[in-house]
């Protein structure tokens, strides 16, 4: 369980206070008012014991009863003017310190929307839940009450003092003798208490973790029997919390006892000491009367001092911890130009492993297989290539795992081959001349080697043909698809945009070891417009990663993604997320209707046919018999629907907006067969008029696009038809045989 815990031992509660002025500032006059009014209440407290003063050594010592009476009046209204000064702070502080607290939330609440997926990554929600709540009910409190009642307390201690010595200093002196034993005591009580409220605010946080949890993961608990061990870790925790906030408990009894004891000790030696100077007639029985009252009225501002500075405490903790949220750096809107390659260039290290039909390409896919290599770029590599009147030379180029190598094993063309391989290199050259290649950001032959690589595959298909027959196939495939290829591009040039490219595309974790291998390394790739592309691989790939880099969930670390040819980075979100919608393969609903779940990834112009419309792309006609229709609520997280249920709302969302690129996380993984195939024919239509990644791990998935591409060890190690790779890649033919279907691990 994450849990932060912020270092206190150098912590200034003042420096930390004020950071909450921005927030405060707009209510200033206000609070400054109420500040003022409570300011002269007190004032008027510490009156009253002059008016006693007066009372007996004048008409109680006169035995004059009007006087008395007058006195009493006087006594009455300064009572009554105190109370109404009171409860005019407490009327001007309640409404601006509520909207504090609500902007203050709504501000967290925005925050936490802007903040990149890696920091959820790293924080626990109940952490962030007691920052949104339990932290700031305690802001709250503290500007309504502690920060008022320092400034009041401080000038009525002030005052009464002050008055205390006019009357008699002897006696002052006295009443001040504590005040520097109870001024060392809060010192230390300060620093003590500050930690001990970090770690229980913190302790709060990992418990309403495990409460979210519990209550989210109910199914799991009740299924496997677990509530004991559940019950078990709650009380556990709780029980470390009810140790923390003892502990507070104990120095917050240390300090009362502190300050409560010498100020009555005082009082009572002052109370001695003026009863002999009235004996000795040093002293009027009225200045004694007004002097022990004053000291009385400070008794509640000398006492209150310890709950006010456990109060300020736990605000300033609960300020730290609200704005360890609030200084995250949020996500950048557009980022100045791509990032920049690893060394070894975009495309180098991407190759076709496995394959042995040129319909299956490597990383750039197909017609734009290294797009940034210009013509010139390939004849000057084949210029460097070794020529193919050497066997070894041709082994060399067609058999390194750097250079288009099949990487399985398979057995080197003949020098026949490497010959056939050339012509088959010149017309890949007179298609490239019209396809700009996509991948070789650092090494200006690898597009050439790639075209002119002739790449056998020793266990393809089972043919047991040659390597002859093998290379004579090869040449053949070749020439129909860069005929192919060079039609494509002529029709793409013809196309408004340039579709989806990853190029050079590195991704690392943020919280990874910068030593360990990225999750993606170098991923060259271009989705054609209309064109859709399934993304097939093995567990732990880096597919749901690559999926999340379209919409910005997370930065690129190295290279750059392009939609119709413009950076992603680029692109405002707003702008980005408009383009491109995402289904993701654990579907997540909100606690709304139907209706409202679906149309959330849509504009807020579109209405009931393009709800109507999306139902029937998903399948998801079912949401007519629920008991409101689409106006059903469907509960938090959708729980009260099945899990086929929720995935097809969440393509239903995916699809509602008519998007320009779809990116589909194993969108029917949840489907039954016959559900999953009614999908997949309304589902071709979208396809038709959008540019769409689709993560699959089944045949039938796979079959909805136009092309494949695998993924394996975090780069495309090839790219071609569903056919072409199924008889050319015997990684994809495992994974797709039912042996090899996986599940993302992230």
């Amino acid at each position: 369980m994450s849990t932060t815990h912020a270092t206190t031992k150098d912590r200034s509660a003042v420096r930390t206070l004020l950071r909450l002025w921005p927030y405060v500032r707009p209510v200033r006059v206000r609070l400054f008012t109420a500040a003022s009014v409570a300011v002269v209440a007190s004032c008027v407290g510490l009156v009253i014991p002059l008016v006693l003063k007066w009372m007996v050594d004048g008409p109680v010592a006169d035995r004059d009863p009007a006087g008395v009476w007058l006195g009493a009046l006087y006594l009455l209204l300064l009572g009554l003017l105190e109370a109404g000064l009171f409860g005019l702070r407490r009327w001007l502080v309640a409404r601006p310190l509520s909207h504090v607290e609500a902007e203050m939330r709504a501000g967290l609440y925005g925050h936490l929307q802007r903040l990149p997926v890696a920091f959820h990554d790293r924080w626990a929600s109940g952490q962030l839940l007691s920052r949104a709540t339990t932290d700031l009910m305690l802001l709250r409190m503290f500007l309504a009450f502690p920060l008022t009642f320092l400034l009041v307390n401080a000038v009525t201690i002030l005052a009464g003092v002050i008055i205390m010595l006019l009357q008699d200093w002897s006696l002052g002196l006295v009443i001040l003798g504590p005040a520097l034993p109870v001024m060392v005591m809060c010192v230390v009580f300060e620093n003590r208490y500050a930690v001990v409220a970090r770690l229980a605010q913190d302790q709060v946080g990992d418990l309403t973790t495990v409460v979210e949890e519990s209550v989210l993961g109910i199914r799991i608990i009740k299924g496997f029997g677990r509530h004991r061990s559940q019950a078990r870790a709650f009380r556990t925790l709780s029980s470390t919390l009810r140790g923390t906030e003892l502990r507070k408990a104990r120095l917050l009894a240390t300090i009362w006892a502190v300050i409560v004891t010498l100020p009555e000790v005082a009082i009572g030696a002052a109370l001695v000491l003026g009863t002999v100077q009235v004996a000795d007639g040093e002293l009027s029985a009225g200045t004694l009367v007004a002097f022990l009252s004053t000291a009385l009225a400070l008794r509640w501002p000398v006492d209150s001092i310890g709950f006010l500075l456990a109060m300020s405490q736990e605000a300033a903790t609960a300020t730290e911890r609200y704005f360890e949220v609030m200084d995250e750096e949020p996500e950048s809107e557009t980022s100045t130009g791509s990032r920049p390659a690893d060394a070894g260039g975009a495309g180098a290290g991407v190759t076709a492993t496995g394959s042995g039909d040129p319909g299956v390409t490597d990383a750039g896919g197909g017609d734009d297989a290294g797009a940034d290599a210009t013509v010139a770029d390939a004849r000057a590599a084949d210029a460097r290539r070794p020529t193919a009147g050497s066997a070894d030379a041709t082994a060399a180029d067609t058999g390194s795992p750097g250079d288009g190598s099949t990487g399985d094993g398979s057995t080197p063309a003949t020098v026949a081959d490497a010959k056939r391989a050339d012509a088959t290199a010149a017309d890949a050259r007179r298609a490239d001349a019209t396809v700009p290649e996509a991948g070789s950001a650092g090494d200006g032959s690898t597009g050439a080697r790639r075209a002119d690589a002739t790449v056998p595959e020793a266990g393809s298909a089972g043919d047991g043909s040659t390597g002859a027959r093998r290379a004579d196939a090869t040449v053949a495939d070749a020439r129909r698809a860069n005929a192919r290829n060079a039609d494509d591009s002529g029709a793409d040039a013809g196309k408004a945009g340039d579709g989806l490219r990853f190029v050079g595309v590195v991704f690392r974790y943020p919280d990874a070891d910068p030593a360990s291998p990225p999750t993606l390394d170098r991923v060259d790739l271009h989705i054609r417009p209309g064109e859709s592309m399934a993304l097939v691989g093995a567990t732990g790939s880096g597919k749901t990663t690559l999926t999340a880099l379209v919409p910005r969930l997370h930065e690129v670390t190295a290279g750059r993604i392009t939609i119709d040819g413009e950076d992603v980075t680029a692109m405002t979100r707003e702008e980005l997320r408009a383009k491109v919608a995402v289904a993701f393969e654990e579907p997540t609903l909100f606690s709304a209707s139907v209706g409202e779940n679906v149309l959330m990834g849509a504009g807020d112009q579109a209405g009931a046919a393009e709800l109507e419309r999306a139902l029937g792309v998903a399948q998801a006609e079912f949401v007519h018999a629920l008991p409101q229709g689409t106006a059903t609520q469907v509960g938090e997280q959708g729980l009260s629907l099945s899990g086929g249920q929720r995935q097809r709302l969440a393509l239903a969302r995916a699809v509602v907006g008519q998007p320009r690129f779809l990116v589909l996380d194993d969108p029917l993984s949840a489907l039954d067969v016959h559900t999953e195939a009614a999908v997949e024919a309304a589902l071709r239509q979208v396809l038709a008029d959008t540019t769409a990644l689709i993560v699959a791990h089944r045949p039938s998935t796979v079959l909805l696009a136009d092309r494949v591409a695998l993924l394996s060890g975090g780069r495309i190690t090839a790219v071609g038809t569903h056919q072409e790779l199924l008889r050319a890649n015997t990684e994809y033919a495992h994974l797709m045989s039912g042996n090899g279907r996986q599940e993302d691990d992230r």
